[in-house]
C-alpha cells in the first residue's frame, strides 16, 4: 500500500511540476514561445537578419529618409537604370556590392564604371559593373558590381564626414557629352 501511496505522490508532484513549467515559459499575452529556423534573409540595404517574433518573421529595419530631390533624380532615371543595393542614404562597408538593372543602351562591351566619392567628392573606390545577362538589347539587365575599399573615416569623425555617393555612370563609347549620363545616390559609411 504505501508503494502505490508513493507511486501516486510522484505523479502528483511531476503534473504539479510540469504544469508550473508550462505557466513559467509562456508568454507574456500567454502564447507558447516559438523556435524559428535559423535562416537568413538579406534585406535592400545589404544587412543580414535572422526570425524573429511569434510569427518567425525576417524584419528588416525601416528604409532610410531620402530627400525630395533625391528622390526626383531617382524617379527620373528609374527608365534607364534601377539600383537595388545599396539603398539611398544606405550605410555601406567594404566590400560593397552593387546590384540593380539597366537598360542594355546603358552598357558597353557588357560592363559600365561605377565610382564612390567621399563626402568631398574624392573617388575612395572605382570598379566595373558587369552584366550578369545578355547585354545587347535595350531592356532592362541585372548587373553587379563589388568596390573594396578603405574607409577614410575614423573614431570619432564628425557625422558629415561619413557622407558619400555612388556613382554608376553610363558607358559612353562615343565620348561625346551630349551621351553621357549617370546616377548618383547618397550613401554613409560606418
Amino acid at each position: 500500500m504505501t508503494k502505490v501511496k508513493i507511486l501516486y505522490s510522484f505523479v502528483a508532484v511531476v503534473v504539479v511540476i510540469g504544469c508550473v513549467l508550462i505557466i513559467l515559459t509562456r508568454d507574456d499575452d500567454g502564447t507558447a514561445p516559438v523556435a524559428c529556423t535559423m535562416d537568413i534573409h538579406i534585406c535592400s540595404d545589404g544587412i543580414a537578419v535572422g526570425r524573429t517574433g511569434p510569427d518567425c518573421q525576417f524584419v528588416c529595419a525601416p528604409q532610410p529618409t531620402v530627400a525630395a530631390d533625391i528622390a526626383a533624380h531617382i524617379a527620373k532615371k528609374a527608365n534607364l537604370i534601377q539600383l537595388t543595393t545599396p539603398v539611398p542614404n544606405g550605410v555601406v562597408e567594404s566590400p560593397m556590392v552593387v546590384t540593380g538593372q539597366a537598360r542594355g543602351t546603358w552598357f558597353f562591351e557588357a560592363s559600365f564604371p561605377v565610382a564612390l566619392t567621399n563626402w568631398d567628392g574624392l573617388i575612395i573606390a572605382e570598379g566595373v559593373a558587369q552584366a550578369t545577362s545578355d547585354w545587347m538589347t535595350e531592356e532592362f539587365v541585372p548587373f553587379t558590381a563589388t568596390l573594396e575599399f578603405v574607409s577614410p573615416y575614423g573614431a570619432g569623425a564628425e557625422d558629415f564626414m561619413k557622407r558619400g555617393a555612388l556613382i554608376l555612370k553610363k558607358d559612353n563609347s562615343s565620348g561625346l557629352p551630349e551621351r553621357d549620363d549617370a546616377l548618383e545616390i547618397p550613401v554613409r559609411s560606418l
